[in-house]
């Protein structure tokens, strides 16, 4: 799969962009775990087919895993905090590249912005993050223009969180975890690293630990379908949430408590970095355009 770059961002204008700093966007996608809720979108959107199967003789992901996230990360700045046209440039590469690839099917995309605005949603409720249901259900909203901008029907996309779960319920009896699924998950539980940055940081178990922590978070019959996938492929199931090795837990009457708990402890570990650290290219740039203090959104 062809490489995506965006440019620089636009650290000069006076445009908001398609959300703007007073959107509930903007707040969800600088809080310190979206990390975990886009690990959880991913492993969420391997359980279609469909896109599954195609997506894989397609992605890069083994040849370069780390440039993958990077890039996706960058697509989400790009439309959340960008100028209009930053974000409308970086869909449009988006959406030649999935025609390219022959990946836009609409109903495979609105599986693919089901996976991202569910999980997103998800994991910051979890975390502990206040967010009232007025404001999940404005943020669901806005991002049918999310969805828009890789080629859907605002008029086919859900813009509350009532409509989600619905289209959520009723596609859960399809998702199927395929060999391409399994293969992939069991990837992104050790994916390659060098070897003193493996065995000389604490790299491989923080990895391991978001990527359990997100494992955790997911739906439980979606959760137990992945993980008895990835048993039957010779990947350990345990009691615990998260074990070394690549080692994950199916079910249990308290991994959801113990997901959230470890979500909850994360934010509060992430929060303590500075926001200059932690935030992203395209939201430091507009937080300069428009004169924003460090912090505020």
């Amino acid at each position: 799969m062809p490489a995506l770059s965006y440019g620089t961002p636009d650290v000069s204008s006076d445009d908001p962009g398609l959300f703007g700093p007073g959107s509930v966007s903007w707040r969800v996608h600088a809080d310190p775990v979206i990390g975990v809720g886009g690990l959880r979108a991913i492993l969420l959107q391997t359980m279609l087919p469909g896109p599954m199967v195609a997506a894989s003789t397609a992605s890069d992901y083994r040849r370069d895993p780390w440039g993958r996230l990077a890039r996706t990360a960058e697509y989400i700045g790009a439309i959340t905090y960008g100028t209009t046209a930053e974000a409308e440039h970086a869909a449009g590469m988006v959406r030649r590249l999935h025609a390219r690839l022959g990946l836009d099917d609409p109903a495979w995309l609105l599986w693919v912005h089901a996976g991202f605005v569910d999980s997103l949603l998800d994991c910051y409720r979890r975390s502990g993050a206040p967010m009232t249901a007025e404001q999940a259900d404005a943020y669901v909203a806005e991002q049918v223009t999310a969805a828009q901008l890789v080629g859907l029907d605002p008029a086919d996309v859900f813009d509350d969180v009532a409509s989600l779960q619905e289209y959520l319920r009723t596609v859960t009896p399809t998702l199927v975890a395929t060999p391409e699924a399994v293969d992939f998950v069991r990837f992104a539980l050790v994916p390659p690293m060098p070897a003193k940055v493996r065995w000389l940081t604490p790299a491989a178990p923080g990895w391991a630990t978001l990527v359990g922590t997100a494992f955790a978070l997911l739906p439980a019959r979606v959760r137990g379908a992945l993980a008895q996938g990835l048993a039957q492929a010779g990947v350990p199931i345990v009691g615990g949430l998260f074990a070394p090795a690549g080692r994950l837990v199916a079910a249990g009457p308290l991994i959801d408590v113990q997901a959230t708990m470890t979500l909850r402890a994360m934010r509060l570990s992430l929060a303590r970095v500075p926001a200059g650290v932690r935030e992203g290219p395209h939201l430091k740039a507009a937080r300069t355009r428009l004169g924003l203090a460090e912090g505020v959104l």
